[in-house]
């Protein structure tokens, strides 16, 4: 089967489907898809841009018209976890897309924003919940949510759960769900660790593998560029000078650097946006509709968006900062080539980097290109050049400190003052430790003290 007419899906799902433009099923939906259906467990392992979204919520959505109509108050017939608010409102969108033809109550849960409409909109049940781990075990410890009801469980991107230090609250929400349940668990990659968890909470799963382990888009041409690290600003500008470069993605890999990459951008006249973990959802949301829409050309992001932006026509992907995670570059330069195009990834590599760049390529088991044809290029610069920091740039390396004064050990304290005469004798260029044998006498000690005369 290539074609979603050739699944047994109801009519207004179909309808759905082809209003959304989509016709022929992706490898991961044409292999999964069935296997949901027939109700069995799954472990599916994709890279990121294959349309893994409907791969599980079109089946859950079929699935669920047997029981419409019999949720109960507070509680969720299906639940969708996702790592990043992002990733969860992406599959929301794509969810009510898939199922506007039907009378299904679907609830959005995630941290960062107030819990109150949250609240009300699982008081009277919810066919299927899309949550973040954190917001959801807060509303079940509040009690505003039960998960004893729930009949079909899906973990999204389980390997960026993992990652994000989510192991023991997904074990708390996986220990509430009742054992009779189908269970789809979706990654992109499957270490051990991660394997290890789909073992513990499927019963004989059905695996689908649609690419090797980290493997990376086969339409992404991925290059590196050597660069030192204080032009990295001016190389960046210099790539963005291509007028052909209608949207990017620039991932950095602080917060701050992604403020300080935004800011450099507005001034040189290019429009952006930055997010990032210490950005309110509001404003996240807010950036990345602008970018969706075109109003702005670059999006600044740290590693919290890499999977959790689905954009179209994204071209460029640039690691202005490799990441010190090799999994994170697989899913970064997995926001371009999405739906059958092509894209292009750019990274940016210093002298300190190159370790993490030769970690990727270990991981995705081939040699990133080299884009030597830049006027930043490292082999190009002269040693002198390479250590003299860029005028317009901030300096933000530490400086190492100054040691303190420690005492009798430190040399800056055993050597004699200006105003003393160097002696040759060491005994006199010594200063005296504090202590009781080195005291000066009180000469007033045996002094008889006169009487005050006020007091004759």
């Amino acid at each position: 089967m290539t074609k979603f007419a050739d699944l047994d899906l109801r009519a207004p799902i179909l309808r759905a489907v082809e209003e959304s433009g989509y016709e022929t099923m992706t490898p991961i939906q044409s292999k999964a898809i069935p296997k949901v259906l027939e109700g069995k467990d799954l472990i599916a392992v994709a890279q990121t841009g294959t349309g893994k979204t409907a791969a599980f919520s079109l089946p859950i959505i079929q699935l669920l018209v047997n029981g419409e109509g019999k949720r109960k108050p507070k509680t969720a017939r299906s639940l969708i976890l996702a790592p990043t608010r992002e990733l969860a409102l992406q599959i929301e969108e794509n969810i009510r897309g898939y199922a506007k033809y039907l009378h299904y109550k679907i609830a959005l849960v995630f941290g960062g924003v107030s819990q109150k409409p949250q609240v009300k909109s699982l008081s009277q049940g919810t066919d299927i919940l899309i949550a973040t781990p954190g917001r959801l075990l807060d509303l079940m410890d509040q009690g505003h949510v039960r998960l004893n009801e729930v009949e079909y469980f899906v973990l999204d991107e389980a390997d960026r759960m993992l990652d994000m230090g989510f192991i023991r609250d997904i074990k708390k929400i996986v220990a509430t769900l009742p054992k009779k349940r189908q269970t789809l668990f979706f990654s992109a990659t499957m270490p051990k660790t991660v394997e290890g968890l789909a073992n513990s909470i499927l019963t004989n799963p059905h695996r689908v593998d649609i690419a090797p382990a980290a493997t990376t888009a086969d339409k992404v041409d991925q290059y590196v560029l050597f660069v030192p690290k204080n032009l990295k600003n001016k190389l960046l500008a210099h790539i963005l000078k291509d007028e052909t470069i209608d949207r990017a993605i620039i991932f950095t890999r602080t917060k701050h650097g992604a403020n300080r990459v935004s800011k450099k951008l507005d001034q040189l006249g290019i429009t952006s946006a930055a997010i990032h973990g210490n950005k309110s959802q509001n404003a996240r949301q807010a950036a990345l509709n602008q970018f969706r829409d075109g109003e702005i050309r670059t999006l600044v992001a740290t590693d919290v968006a890499a999977r959790g932006i689905d954009v179209d026509g994204i071209s460029h992907v640039i690691n202005f900062d490799l990441p010190n995670e090799e999994e994170s570059y697989v899913h970064r330069i997995g926001r371009t080539a999405r739906a059958g195009k092509t894209g292009i990834s750019l990274s940016f590599c210093d002298h300190e980097e190159r370790a993490y760049l030769k970690g990727i390529e270990r991981l995705i088991r081939q040699k990133i290109k080299i884009m030597d044809n830049h006027p930043f290029h490292i082999e190009g610069i002269q040693p002198a050049d390479y250590a003299k920091a860029d005028d317009d740039e901030e300096d933000t390396t530490r400086r190492p400190r100054r040691p303190r004064n420690r005492g009798r050990n430190n040399k800056r304290h055993n050597q004699p003052s200006n105003k003393q005469e160097k002696s040759t004798n060491p005994a006199k260029s010594r200063r005296p430790t504090k202590g009781p044998h080195t005291a000066k006498p009180n000469k007033n000690k045996n002094k008889k003290r006169r009487p005050n005369p006020k007091q004759r």
